[in-house]
């Protein structure tokens, strides 16, 4: 069994890649849990599955100059992007796949912190249609 520390993921956005401001990235999937118990079943409950969702949630650290990270966000609010995610930045492979879709830009937060504090923002985007895994 292989561990990993994570050190070098790789986290683009509308196929720009935005390690460099990325300090936490995380994807996750979830389907809906769809009640199908009858009288058959003999008190014990049954379950299916029923739509598909995720959430893309990204802790950046915010950088203000030109072409840089709010130069690059602040025009996709609002707007379904492309995304890709991956353990590190190495080619993807068996080891190292990569999950792929498109993510609804709904909220930035371009100013957050208090006195003293790292300029960071915290945010989620829900993904749009299909996330795929690949490792190729």
């Amino acid at each position: 069994m292989a561990f990993m520390v994570l050190t070098t993921e790789y986290v683009a956005l509308n196929a720009t890649d935005l390690s460099d401001y990325v300090n936490k990235g995380e994807l996750s999937v979830e389907v809906e849990e769809k009640d199908v118990t009858t009288f058959g079943s003999a008190g014990w409950k049954e379950v299916i599955g029923g739509l598909k969702s995720g959430e893309l949630a990204i802790e950046f650290k915010q950088d203000f100059a030109a072409s840089a990270l709010d130069d690059i966000l602040w025009p996709l609010f609002g707007t379904v992007v492309t995304f890709e995610v991956r353990p590190t930045s190495a080619a993807v492979g068996t080891s190292n796949p990569k999950w792929t879709g498109s993510v609804l830009i709904k909220e930035l937060k371009p100013l957050s912190g208090g006195v003293g504090d790292e300029a960071t923002q915290s945010v989620s985007f829900p993904t749009s249609g299909t996330v795929t895994r690949a490792t190729a």
